[in-house]
């Protein structure tokens, strides 16, 4: 035991006096503090030469300039190789770093978001003596911005004298910048203070921050205090400034006060896009043209913003031939429209299936040198997504990729989608398969549209899976996820297998909503589970969860099929009173219940309410009444319904035909059947 200490001290010894050697020469030896994601270690394993002093060839090391250094980062795209190029240097010594190498590779290393090697080199400039500029200072606190931690630039902030640097306006500045990034706007008045303590002036750049922040707050007596203290302290707002207030008020809905507010300074081409973006949001066209006749009369020409913001919001309230008229005055005003331009008109196009027009478009801006991005492309696949054409969303995706634009996650959800609406489930596996073979990790809405799709297949333990793989995938199940999935189980009577994802969840984080309980609820009355049902319904009225109208369609359908029409007259009633509205579902379910169980005059008075309530009567409800009152009453009075269903020119089907033909062969015989048909046919319209 004694003898392996020895040797263990012994090694322990040598090791450390290499170490010292090491470190003499002028290498560096750096611990990392937590593991990067890029290998990050300066020191190099140096080769020990053990010949005497006197007996080693030295060879004077080629310098290297900075100027050399800093034109190889620069020029470096590839971040691994300019990493170990500065880690070269540093274990070399032909080159010492100095501030602006660091500065260089700390704004090249934040810009990929390598924090943990950032945070590396700015602790070895420390331990070198090397003071750190503003500028550098700047890339540490916008890699941690970029990298969505802004809390430790914070942190890193209040420890900046530590690193030979003193607070600046500029360093304040990119600070609260990062804290409204991350919508962190309970520390930026704070920040703001500190700012003043330390005796720096707040300039224009700082106090637009602060107007976005308090704006964003909704705190525009803020917004107004802090435009009074600009001009008091002689710091005039510009038109940042005024372009903030205006969004916000316009945003508000307090289109009258932003546009009294305009009279007040000489307004720029950004706070009229403002404005006119206020007047497309209420849907007020009339106004948004005008306010651009008054930028024609001030001399303020309109840009591509302006018209875009017109069109766009055009377009989305489905006026596309005023859009073309938008289009049409921005080649006239010499206005180049650009890709969000021809995106928004692709859009309302292929919105409404106008196909032709919407690759005339297509095709158009690309002659007049505007290249479509992924936004366009995804807006035309998704328009022949929604109309189910499938093979032409192909050649598209085919197309996109020979033009060198790598579909996204928004590329492949859409076209999952679109097949999933399909039901062509070869189609949408196909789609997922060549997603996860290229490294594009799967949202929840692709996860989502994949379950349905296998539910609506029956293959419900691939749905499983596939529900199993979003949290180990740190992409956890979302509420309408588990609708989806509970949906489908219902459907096809697995409604205890729906009752247990039901109680799961919770343990994902989701809540029930509405939906979810009308799915289960249609689950249990269809396998006539009534008591639980309704221990549901009452679990829904604690909750606090309001009742929709598929809620009350959900349980009336379940009352009167299970003959519990009362109780179902009864739930009718509180929709009334609680003011949702019925549809055409709701009553058609009702004059089938009661046409059905022989209360077929209630069902007249509720066919009779239909046009009260802005509702038209369809095949489904002269169906009941027909056979209701042919059963109830006499074959005489349903030939009432008949030539009232016939005279609203809505066909009678062939269920009804057949009805009346064995009901009038079973009271009078085929002959009189067959003479009644024909005076029925001679009276109607069907019979020409």
């Amino acid at each position: 035991m004694l003898y392996l200490n020895y040797n263990y001290i012994c090694q322990s010894f040598i090791l450390l006096y290499w170490v010292v050697m090491f470190l003499k020469e002028g290498c560096s030896l750096l611990l990392k503090v937590r593991k990067p994601s890029i290998p990050f270690v300066l020191s190099t394993n140096p080769v020990f030469n053990f010949k005497p002093h006197n007996e080693v060839s030295v060879k004077e090391p080629v310098l290297v300039k900075e100027s050399q250094v800093l034109k190889r980062l620069k020029n470096e795209n590839d971040i691994i190789l300019a990493l170990e190029y500065f880690k070269s240097l540093a274990n070399s010594r032909s080159f010492k770093h100095t501030r602006s190498t660091y500065q260089m590779m700390i704004k090249k290393l934040g810009c990929e978001g390598e924090i943990d090697a950032v945070q590396y080199l700015l602790h070895q400039m420390k331990l070198e003596g090397i003071g750190c500029s503003e500028d550098a200072f700047i890339s540490v606190i916008n890699s941690y911005k970029h990298a969505g931690v802004t809390e430790q630039a914070l942190k890193m902030f209040y420890r900046i004298s530590e690193f030979g640097c003193a607070p600046t306006v500029r360093l304040y500045n990119h600070l609260l910048d990062a804290l409204f990034s991350e919508n962190r706007l309970h520390k930026i008045i704070p920040i703001y203070n500190n700012m003043k303590k330390d005796g720096l002036e707040p300039n224009v750049y700082t106090y637009n921050i602060l107007l976005k922040a308090l704006c964003k707050n909704n705190s525009l007596s803020g917004a107004r205090s802090l435009l009074e203290e600009m001009s008091n302290k002689g710091c005039e707002p510009d038109k940042v400034s005024y372009t903030t207030i205006i969004s916000f008020l316009c945003k508000s809905g307090r289109l009258n006060e932003a546009q009294d507010l305009v009279l007040k300074f000489i307004p720029s081409v950004s706070v009229y896009n403002a404005l006119i973006n206020g007047c497309c949001a209420e849907g007020n066209y009339r106004e948004a043209f005008e306010l651009l006749d008054v930028m024609m009369e001030k001399r303020i020409s309109p840009n591509v913003i302006t018209f875009t913001t017109i069109l766009n919001s055009l377009v989305d309230s489905g006026y596309i031939e005023f859009s073309l008229a938008v289009l049409a005055k921005m080649f006239v005003q010499g206005c180049d429209p650009n890709t969000c331009t021809f995106t928004s008109m692709i859009k309302g196009f292929s919105s409404k299936g106008r196909f032709p027009e919407a690759f005339k478009i297509f095709w158009q801006m690309i002659e007049d040198g505007v290249l479509p991005n992924q936004v366009t492309y995804n807006t035309l696949l998704h328009g022949l997504c929604l109309a189910g054409k499938m093979d032409d969303a192909l050649s598209l995706l085919n197309q996109m990729e020979r033009n060198l634009f790598l579909p996204n996650i928004v590329t492949y959800t859409t076209l999952i989608d679109g097949f999933a609406k399909s039901r062509n489930l070869i189609g949408a596996s196909e789609m997922w398969n060549k997603m996860i073979s290229l490294g594009v990790f799967p949202n929840a809405l692709a996860y989502t549209c994949m379950i349905d799709l296998l539910c609506r297949n029956s293959m419900f333990g691939h749905a499983y899976t596939l529900l199993k793989q979003m949290s180990t995938h740190k992409c956890p199940p979302n509420t309408i996820t588990f609708n989806a999935f509970i949906k489908g189980l219902c459907v096809q009577g697995r409604v205890d297998w729906a009752m247990e994802l039901f109680d799961e969840m919770g343990k994902h984080g989701c809540v029930s909503d509405v939906t979810t309980y009308n799915e289960i609820l249609n689950g249990l009355f269809k396998v006539k589970n009534i008591e639980l049902a309704f221990e549901l319904v009452r679990e829904m009225e604690e909750l606090g969860i309001e009742f929709n109208v598929v809620t009350y369609n959900t349980i009336i359908h379940g009352l009167s099929s299970s003959g519990k029409l009362e109780e179902a007259h009864n739930l009718f009633g509180k929709m009334i009173i609680r003011g949702i509205k019925p549809d055409a579902f709701t009553l058609n379910m009702l004059i089938h219940a009661y046409s059905t169980h022989g209360n077929v005059e209630y069902a007249v008075q509720l066919l009779g309410s239909m046009g009260h309530i802005g509702l038209n009567p369809d095949i489904i409800t002269y169906t009941s009444l027909v056979r209701g009152v042919s059963e109830q009453v006499g074959i005489e009075e349903a030939f009432i319904y008949l030539h009232m269903m016939i005279n609203e020119e809505i066909c009678p089907n062939v269920s009804i035909w057949s009805f009346l033909v064995r009901f009038l062969t079973n009271k009078i015989g085929c002959v009189g059947a067959v003479n009644s048909m024909n005076a029925i046919l001679a009276d109607s319209a069907v019979y020409n």
